[in-house]
């Protein structure tokens, strides 16, 4: 498990950027800036044209290039913690969006799910990178007022081989029937409109086994966002105008 003292010297001692390396700072101005959901866009795995089956309408943040994965790596895989705020902004203007379109969520609250870790992975890890983005992501929807909550009523029933390295059709397979909603789920959602969410997005198999998840339980998926994807499965639609973004600003 990650000590308290690791997470302190991540937020006073920053070695440097996350993204670039240079400076101090945990994160400089220019990497802060690409996760700010200025490029915020609709995407559809590379992989895959349409998606996999029943995956939701997904957007994403920002490409999956350059001092993005860096960023997100360095908070999945090397436990800085300190970056959940940041990559949380970037959700939350995906999660904007994709509100925005789909009608998630204008009557009511909003339900951010995300997408579980398996339990060995988050013992590695020390954290549960999905979960933590998406607590920094409802929190800076609600000082944008809007009325925001995580729900992880997400579960992993029967265990699953690491993703990594895998093709889309072995990572459809290796899912199928994975998740299931905890008990007590649907009543924790009840009356809220449901956004699946999760830090990347590849070929679209763990968003749409997620979202089977929650169907079969009876509830609504209204829509997905991650903070970055690769940048060719952006779909070519215009992208988000200044009106759309404000409401994360």
């Amino acid at each position: 498990m990650r000590g308290w003292w690791q997470e302190v010297s991540g937020l006073v001692l920053p070695a440097g950027c996350a993204g670039c390396g240079t400076g101090r700072a945990v994160l400089c101005a220019d990497c802060r800036s690409a996760l700010g959901g200025s490029a915020a866009g609709r995407v559809r795995p590379a992989a895959r044209r349409a998606g996999p089956a029943g995956l939701p309408a997904v957007h994403a943040a920002a490409p999956y290039e350059g001092a993005v994965r860096a960023v997100v790596l360095a908070h999945k895989e090397r436990g800085a913690l300190p970056l959940a705020g940041p990559l949380g902004a970037a959700l939350a203007a995906a999660v904007a969006l994709a509100v925005l379109r789909a009608g998630a969520g204008r009557a009511g609250e909003l339900a951010l799910v995300p997408v579980p870790s398996a339990r060995r992975a988050v013992r590695a890890r020390g954290h549960d990178p999905a979960r933590r983005i998406a607590l920094a992501a409802s929190a800076r929807l609600r000082r944008a007022g809007t009325a925001a909550r995580v729900a992880s009523v997400l579960r992993q029933r029967r265990p699953v081989e690491d993703q990594a390295g895998l093709g889309a059709l072995r990572r459809l397979e290796n899912l199928s029937g994975a998740l299931e909603v905890r008990a007590g789920g649907a009543r924790l959602t009840a009356g809220a409109g449901i956004v699946l969410v999760d830090d990347v997005i590849t070929t679209g198999a763990t968003l749409a086994e997620a979202a089977r998840a929650l169907r079969e339980a009876g509830l609504r998926v209204d829509a997905a966002a991650v903070v970055a994807a690769p940048a060719e499965s952006f779909v070519r639609i215009r992208s988000a105008t200044r009106t759309e973004q404000k409401s994360c600003e």
